[in-house]
């Protein structure tokens, strides 16, 4: 088994931004953690594709937690690879399959209404983002603690960003997929976009929890992997 870091570079608001979700590669099965902005399934193809690995060979999609820039193209890749096992936690898993409001939508309705002037523009497009997410049904739910991929990766509930995010331990490599429970700057691991955060004190534990896992590697989905 061996994890690889997929980095997707876009423009968004006249700036370059990359994100960096993970390819999990276990006995010729690939596994994809997180699938970027809506339209991004043809980046996300181009890259995993330029590494030497064929589409055909995706078995699993696991959603760390339910964002625009996580879930945003999971209905495309459903839709063109339906053999696909789609993960998340159970928590999760009420918002990406549309039978709950999601959390963030909550928030970001909430915060519209006390939005300044100059910033009531931005705020009404990122729900009408967070509206026009396609809804997926979820194969597996998860738990925190749950062994998955033949018993390699142990999920880690981290939640803080979301109240059901999950990061992705690996023992025999030593190595965490954080998702939004940590972000790289500057080579060191911090918690990812703290306005963004449900809940500052889970995400403080959050952080903490992996960090005491005291891996070699963090691959983080802001920033990149760090290696310790």
């Amino acid at each position: 088994m061996k994890i690889i870091e997929l980095p997707i570079a876009f423009e968004f608001n006249g700036q370059t931004n990359t994100i960096f979700p993970s390819l999990i590669i276990a006995n010729d099965e690939l596994t994809l953690v997180d699938t970027g902005y809506p339209n991004f399934l043809p980046l996300i193809e181009h890259e995993i594709t330029k590494k030497g690995y064929e589409m055909k060979y995706l078995k699993n999609i696991i959603i760390t937690h339910y964002d625009d820039d996580h879930i945003g193209s999971l209905y495309d890749f459903k839709e063109k690879y339906p053999w696909i096992t789609i993960i998340a936690s159970e928590v999760e898993s009420t918002y990406i399959s549309g039978e709950m409001k999601s959390e963030r939508l909550v928030q970001a309705e909430a915060l519209l209404e006390h939005m300044p002037l100059e910033q009531l523009e931005f705020g009404t497009w990122f729900i009408k983002q967070l509206k026009d997410l396609k809804h997926v049904a979820i194969n597996q739910k998860v738990h925190d603690g749950d062994m998955i991929l033949q018993n390699e990766c142990r999920v880690v509930a981290t939640p803080g960003h979301t109240s059901g995010h999950i990061s992705l331990y690996f023992p025999k490599l030593n190595s965490v997929i954080t998702g939004d429970a940590a972000a790289n700057e500057k080579q060191g691991l911090v918690i990812a976009n703290p306005h963004f955060c449900l809940n500052m004190d889970n995400a403080k534990r959050s952080l903490r929890k992996i960090q005491n896992l005291q891996a070699d590697t963090y691959y983080c989905y802001h920033g990149g992997k760090i290696t310790i």
